[in-house]
């Protein structure tokens, strides 16, 4: 695995520390875009530049965290080579890197324990592309 790229906004800061001290006890390393703080933000100001990193092969997989998910994923899925998947229970985040090969893991920080992120997260890692017919999907996506 490369250095994972991480964002949030404000309502996901706590969270992404959360994440940041799972990366740590594990040894990964990791890029962090910020926020840096829980005080009020745009997450666009921190979703483009993380989306930018995993299109230019900088980090993979990110980790992307706002209050309810969706802003933020929808910022990172406005580029070409990225594929948000909002993900708030590990058979989501197995379907995501299965069936989609999501390249950002996006959770919701007002909605998710830390006990259920976690088991989000061990899903994202630990499940591969399947390929196949869905590799003809993925590819669909892009096209516009």
């Amino acid at each position: 695995m490369k250095t994972i790229g991480l964002c949030c906004d404000h309502a996901g800061f706590p969270l992404k520390e959360f994440v940041k001290k799972v990366l740590r006890e594990r040894g990964w390393e990791f890029k962090d875009f910020g926020t840096n703080s829980a005080d009020s933000c745009d997450y666009p100001d921190f979703a483009h530049p993380l989306a930018e990193a995993v299109e230019k092969g900088e980090v993979y997989p990110g980790i992307a965290i706002c209050g309810s998910g969706n802003g933020i994923s929808m910022t990172l899925n406005k580029h070409k080579a990225i594929r948000a998947a909002l993900c708030w229970k590990e058979e989501l985040a197995v379907l995501a890197r299965a069936h989609n090969d999501a390249n950002v893991l996006v959770m919701p920080g007002r909605f998710i324990s830390e006990e259920e992120a976690l088991k989000v997260m061990d899903a994202f890692f630990s499940t591969p592309f399947e390929g196949g017919r869905h590799q003809r999907r993925v590819e669909k996506i892009s096209e516009f």
